[in-house]
């Protein structure tokens, strides 16, 4: 039984490290911890692991968060995964910093990538897993904010919050999304002290 795990972000060496691409950023911290290595293929880098007799496939789509849709539906496809075992890991701005939310379905968000992805598929019915980035910005500063990179005092508790959502994409898989949702839609990330 096979789970797609698909985290959004961009391409390029200047979005790396940025609030756009957390999705990126728990694959890469997932599949390093694992022990599981990228490839390059057609519209995405894929990882595969196994955790508990679960294969989970983890993709990080390579076309650009704006034609997400396009890479979710060709590995869909191309993995022969029942939309019910797809999770859209993805950040989110109305959503405190370190919380984060899995739901079933859902609408966009006003999000570019889930937009997208809504319009390719032609339904909102997968689940998504929506990482709380904050709003800290002035007016006229959300790109910036998005597509800039983390400040010191978020860097000091990403790794924690990247296996914590990297946890919780596994429940998923493991326990079923009604499980997972109850033990990880919880509250803002406890700072370290």
């Amino acid at each position: 039984m096979a789970f797609l795990i698909v985290g959004l972000g961009n391409i390029g060496i200047e979005y790396a490290d940025t609030r756009h691409n957390i999705g990126f950023s728990v694959l890469d911290a997932w599949a390093k911890a694992s022990g599981a290595v990228f490839t390059n293929l057609r519209y995405g880098a894929r990882a595969e692991l196994r955790v508990k007799g679960k294969t989970f496939i983890l993709i990080k789509p390579s076309t650009y968060m704006n034609l997400s849709g396009k890479a979710v539906n060709y590995w869909l496809q191309a993995e022969e995964i029942p939309i019910e075992h797809l999770l859209v890991i993805v950040d989110d701005l109305a959503l405190p910093f370190g919380t984060i939310r899995m739901r079933k379905q859902g609408s966009d968000g006003g999000h570019n990538g889930l937009h997208h992805i809504n319009e390719t598929l032609q339904h909102q019915n997968y689940a998504r897993l929506r990482v709380g980035i904050g709003n800290e910005f002035s007016k006229g500063q959300q790109i910036n904010y998005v597509l800039g990179e983390w400040d010191e005092e978020e860097k000091k508790t990403l790794p924690a919050l990247l296996e914590r959502v990297a946890d919780a994409a596994k429940a998923f898989g493991l326990i079923g999304i009604e499980r997972a949702m109850n033990a990880y839609n919880t509250k803002e990330a406890k700072r370290e002290g």
